[in-house]
């Protein structure tokens, strides 16, 4: 039975009223939707996760787009919002301080300084004296130092809600309360059908804004969303004798060490919240009651008790207070820790707002940059971090309540460089995976597959060395980089996203949605990059046309389901077939001036420049098996890579091996490919990112002027905020950086590094940057904050290694010659 005041039709419909949910319908009315939306909670607004939410947000964080959130949040919280809309907040700018007792945290704190200075931060590292002239009362025993950022402060999660609701509706958003969703479906139109208790409403666009119901609510339009409910513990002490005749509110201390969480005032009381470092509880795992409204378990004390021990030790004024008020209530947690927010895999317009374990700190920004995305086909900051299609159909319910624990377990960790997170592995090892790890491989997860990130070699043990500073992980990397520029290396690439799209109209789709020019002869192969209509972005990808109507494309494993949903949302009526091939084959990589010596003793193939130019492919036979060969290199060196089905991997990896050992051949991992790529000066995904557009990026020479592509309108605008540089940078033998630092030009900021490398070929640090293009020309001195330090760089205007790319186009004469 339809309400008779329930609409029909709406261009969105939000389902969920919580901050996420709330926050995308006041950020989709600011973004002009707003009297196309309508949003549905099935209690009342905040009744689920928000409304027990502490409330607290910071600058210190180490993510340059989080950073970006957080600023955002920060400034609407502290005035913007409520001068808006007139509704009351509640913000205690109180400022807030995350302490250090190890050299690692310090080390930590000195990188995120440095991401804060390229942001804009009012952000400072100091030491504990300073920390207790602000705050009195904290037992100061082992720290080091403290990162001060003065602008936090907290917020009641429920008045900035109701407000963001308030600007909302004046927005035109309409708003319906005890209005439950119970199905929602796709109509073979394209619409999506929503389901309620108030009746029925068809909408262009839904988003899945269900909090602790998401994965539940997915699953009506069989979706897997991965995200598990975890309850999270704060106290509230009586009233604190010593808080009553304070005129400031004391900083929020964080400490990550001792307590594993957070402590600060409420009002006159004490608030301590712990995040238990082990024995983590999840629970709705199959199904969250959908009764449930404010809801709280009871205090696990024992669960949580070392810590909350350790809180009384470190703020000795609440030792001999009680607790008035114990709030132990479930947050969603995604494997990875971070939110879902974009469209959900495999289909269309439907929308992830959800598993957002910091709604409150992050949620506004977030919601900001997904109705920037919904409304104008990108975001304004990198979303790769964020983009639900990450995760692939192996994020099974089981698997997803592991990784959630593992997660919950390092929310106060230190999140050094490249933390490896191993529970719940392997999921998709590749068929040389066992082999690789009897020799070394220390493995990393990369949408699912396990990929060698390095090998263990001369009594260094087979585990990742975690440190702000070269570790010996950087010196076996070193050796690697050697053994390749030098002689040859073998790398497992499986975790490559591999397509196939074939059929009459093939080259026709993949023509208008590549800025490049598109193979023109089987065999040959083109490096292109597909675009949205913001002329942003989407993905980089190798084509390989294999037939007339046939295509390979290969790109980074983690865009498989965006460069499907890409491909299935642009196509218009085009007769093609699109195939992922990404775990039904296997490939390696072969590279170094000794390749074509072992190459050339497996295969009968001709592999001379005039049998085999550069940036080309064959089918050519190895160990019994026919393979495809593409001549082409990410490392700059004479190289091949050699894709196949899965099967014939072991053969073809024996075969070569077998046939190297004359030639010193050695396995090599991510890191040490990574490395190589950054002495070439190639862009990698940490470059290429929703953010720019290819001028921006710098490889404008990778678009065609005269063919139409999607989004090449934005794509000629030379009117450019930043641009892309490529520097090298003084190293100290000891800290190289890590993205995200702050680049100076006479002192002041002028852009912030995107990835930062070692280059053990050439004996500097190498780094791409997005700078102001005042600041981005060859030969300009800057400087890189490293650690919280101004290092000494220079802006290079051709690659550190082989400017002249003549190592990767070299013949058998050339090679003989040297």
């Amino acid at each position: 039975m339809q309400d008779s005041n329930f609409p029909t039709q709406a261009r969105v419909v939000i389902v969920g009223g919580g901050v996420m949910g709330v926050g995308l319908a006041y950020h989709l009315g600011h973004e002009g939707w707003g009297a196309d939306t309508v949003l549905l909670e099935k209690a009342e607004l905040t009744s689920g996760s928000t409304w027990h939410a502490a409330g607290q947000i910071t600058h210190s964080t180490s993510s340059f787009s989080l950073g970006k959130c957080v600023d955002y949040n920060i400034g609407l919280y502290s005035g913007k919002l409520e001068a808006e809309t007139g509704q009351a907040v509640t913000w205690h700018g109180c400022g807030s301080f995350r302490l250090a007792y190890t050299e690692d945290e310090m080390d930590w704190l000195r990188h995120t300084l440095s991401v804060g200075r390229s942001l804009g931060f009012n952000i400072e590292l100091v030491g504990p004296e300073q920390v207790a002239e602000l705050h009195p009362f904290y037992n100061l025993d082992g720290v080091l130092g403290a990162l001060h950022t003065p602008d936090d402060g907290h917020v009641d999660p429920t008045n900035v809600t109701m407000a963001m609701a308030a600007g909302a509706r004046a927005k035109g958003v309409r708003i319906f309360r005890r209005c439950r969703a119970t199905h929602i479906t796709q109509a073979d139109n394209g619409e999506w059908i929503v389901e309620t208790e108030k009746g029925t409403i068809r909408c262009e666009h839904v988003v899945n804004a269900g909090g602790t119901y998401a994965r539940q609510m997915g699953e009506w339009s069989g979706l897997q969303l991965p995200m598990t409910s975890m309850t999270h513990h704060y106290f509230v002490t009586d009233e604190v004798p010593e808080f009553r005749d304070l005129e400031k509110e004391l900083p929020v201390i964080r400490d990550d060490r001792k307590v594993s969480g957070y402590i600060r005032m409420e009002q006159k009381k004490g608030l301590i919240g712990i995040y238990e470092k082990t024995n983590p509880n999840s629970v709705w795992i199959d199904h969250c009651p959908w009764e449930a409204e404010n809801e709280l378990f009871d205090a696990d004390y024992d669960r949580v008790m070392p810590w909350l021990e350790e809180s009384l030790n470190r703020m000795p004024i609440f030792a001999e207070l009680g607790i008035t008020r114990d709030v132990h209530g479930a947050i969603s947690h995604p494997p990875d820790g971070n939110p879902l927010i974009g469209p959900a895999p495999g289909v269309r317009n439907y929308w992830c707002c959800c598993g957002t374990q910091i709604g409150i700190g992050w949620g506004p920004g977030l919601t900001r940059e997904l109705a920037r995305w919904m409304v104008h086909g990108a975001a304004d900051i990198s979303m790769r971090d964020y983009d639900p299609r990450r995760f692939g159909s192996y994020a099974t319910k089981e698997w997803q309540v592991v990784k959630a624990q593992e997660d919950y377990c390092l929310r106060h960790e230190i999140p050094f460089p490249h933390f490896n997170r191993l529970a719940g592995r392997p999921i998709k090892p590749s068929p040389l995976y066992e082999l690789l790890k009897a020799k070394g491989a220390v493995y990393e997860e990369v949408y699912g597959f396990e990929r060698p990130r390095w090998f263990a070699r001369d009594g260094v043990a087979q585990e990742d060395h975690y440190s702000f500073r070269r570790t010996e992980t950087d010196r076996m990397v070193g050796a690697e980089v050697k053994a390749v520029r030098e002689r040859v290396g073998i790398m497992d690439v499986t975790a490559f996203t591999k397509v196939m799209v074939e059929g009459p109209d093939a080259y026709a789709l993949l023509d208008r949605l590549t800025a490049n020019r598109m193979p023109q002869k089987n065999g040959s192969i083109t490096l292109t990059h597909m675009l949205n209509r913001r002329g942003r972005i989407e993905l980089e990808t190798t084509i390989v046309r294999m037939a007339e109507d046939r295509y390979y494309l290969v790109c980074a494993a983690f865009f498989e389901q965006r460069l499907l949903d890409h491909l299935a949302a642009q196509r218009a009526g085009e007769d093609v077939t699109v195939t992922a091939l990404s775990e039904a084959w296997g490939a390696l990589s072969l590279n170094g001036p000794r390749t074509r010596d072992v190459l050339a003793a497996c295969t009968d193939a001709r592999l001379d420049n005039a049998a085999f130019r550069w940036l080309s492919a064959q089918e050519i036979a190895i160990a019994g098996h026919t393979i495809w060969a593409f001549r082409m290199s990410y490392a700059g060196e004479l190289g091949w890579e050699l894709h196949m089905p899965a099967d014939a991997m072991l053969d073809v990896y024996q075969a070569l091996w077998a046939a190297g050992e004359a030639h010193g051949i050695a396995d090599y991992g991510s890191f040490a490919m990574n490395v190589m790529r950054m002495e070439k000066g190639f862009k990698g995904a940490g470059e290429l990112t929703n953010e720019v557009t290819l001028a921006e990026a710098d490889v404008l020479r990778f678009a065609r002027e005269d063919k139409d592509y999607l989004g090449r309108d934005k794509t000629l605008n030379t009117d450019l905020p930043w641009v892309c540089a490529y520097l090298e940078i003084a190293p100290d033998g000891v800290r190289d950086g890590h993205g995200g630092e702050a680049v100076l030009l006479e002192g002041n900021v002028v852009g912030s590094t995107a990835s930062v490398a070692y280059g053990h070929t050439v004996g500097k640090i190498l780094a791409f940057a997005y700078l102001k293009p005042h600041a981005a020309k060859a030969g300009t001195a800057l400087e890189v904050v490293i650690h919280g330090q101004p290092r000494s760089a220079r802006v290079l205007g051709e690659p550190a290694y082989d400017p002249q790319s003549l190592k990767p186009r070299a013949d058998a004469v050339v090679e003989a010659a040297e």
